[in-house]
């Protein structure tokens, strides 16, 4: 009877490239000769072959910076292929701590004045106005019970599914995640509106109930402002 020999490494075709996953339960050494024995047997490329990307999932297997680097040291002396994300089960206490702190709400009853400048980790929830030349920053989106008059920029760790909204939309320059809208011409109206980015990654401003058909699982407006 034949011993079935325990696969550390296995290779799924994507259509830009590659998923590795590798086995979070054999040593790291084991994993590391695996691979490049598999990535040289099945792949041999040409000079003008096209750069593949590569994603690895290591499970439950949480990798040092050092032992990522052996990863991609690997993969890349294999020259057309280049290392696009490691995804990983293991959450570390920093990632954890930075994910709590992006989706908790900051709420604030104050008005931003002319040269202030109020950033939060996670959403804003501002009771008062942004007066010109005021700033507001949000890891998350921002929500303005009052007038804006200032600049607005929500989603600045690069959420582009981050909205602005505000009860008096009037503000000097929009930005969501890394795209600007400067001065958009917005007419005084006492109507709450949104900014938010559609599938162009245009910021585009307009009634809350618009909102719905770009993020329908978005529920942080729920009863309105």
């Amino acid at each position: 009877m034949n011993k079935r020999i325990q696969q550390n490494v296995m290779i799924k075709g994507t259509k830009d490239g590659f998923m590795l996953h590798l086995d979070d339960s054999c040593s790291f050494s084991e994993l590391l000769k695996e691979l490049a024995a598999k990535l040289s047997e099945n792949y041999q490329f040409q000079e003008n072959d096209p750069v593949l990307s590569v994603k690895l999932h290591t499970g439950n297997r949480y990798l040092t910076l050092e032992q990522e680097n052996q990863i991609k040291e690997v993969i890349h002396k294999q020259k057309k292929l280049t290392v696009s994300d490691i995804l990983c089960n293991v959450v570390t206490v920093e990632k954890a701590k930075r994910w709590k702190e992006e989706n908790q709400v900051t709420t604030l009853n104050k008005v931003v004045r002319s040269g202030q400048i109020i950033e939060v980790p996670g959403d804003l929830l501002l009771i008062g106005d942004v007066n010109p030349a005021g700033t507001v920053r949000a890891g998350g989106s921002i929500f303005i019970m009052g007038q804006l008059k200032g600049i607005a920029h929500a989603g600045f760790y690069g959420n582009n599914q981050a909205v602005i909204a505000a009860s008096i939309m009037t503000p000097a320059q929009l930005r969501i995640a890394d795209q600007i809208n400067v001065a958009p011409d917005q007419k005084k109206v006492h109507e709450v509106k949104c900014a938010f980015m559609n599938d162009d990654e245009e910021i585009i401003i307009d009634k809350l109930h618009v909102l719905r058909k770009y993020r329908p699982n978005f529920n942080r407006l729920e009863g309105g402002l």
